[in-house]
Formats: C-alpha cells, sequence, structure tokens
C-alpha cells in the first residue's frame, strides 16, 4: 500500500459523507429544503435599514463594565 500522497488524500469524514450519499441519494433534496428554510430568505430593506441605524455602541469590554465606575 502506497502513502497517501496530497493528490489522492481523502479524509475519513469525506469518505463517510460520499458512502452516505451514495446509499441515500434523497439526502441531497432534503439538505437543500432544509437550506432553503433556514437561510435563504428574501430580505426587508425597510426592515434591514431599522435595524442598522437601531444600532447601539457597544463598550471595548463589556464584562466589567464596574472598572469604569
Amino acid at each position: 500500500m502506497s502513502k497517501p500522497t496530497i493528490d489522492n488524500y481523502e479524509s475519513e469524514h469525506t469518505q463517510f459523507l460520499r458512502e452516505l450519499f451514495e446509499k441515500r441519494p434523497y439526502l441531497a433534496e432534503q439538505q437543500k429544503e432544509a437550506r432553503a428554510m433556514w437561510w435563504d430568505k428574501k430580505l426587508n430593506q425597510e426592515e434591514l435599514k431599522r435595524f442598522t441605524e437601531s444600532k447601539v455602541p457597544q463598550s471595548s469590554y463589556v464584562y466589567f463594565d464596574w472598572l469604569k465606575k
């Protein structure tokens, strides 16, 4: 058995995922649906502008604000 080189190396994680998707091809579609549900959303530009404008500056070290007093 030859040593793996950078060209032919595949991690155990990658091998696992490759085998999983070969055994269960429907997972790719479920993955896309789940992503669309949580991440692929249209942004409301009005709301985004309001959120940006209402940000309050945070102090540089928030955990010990009693040091300032």
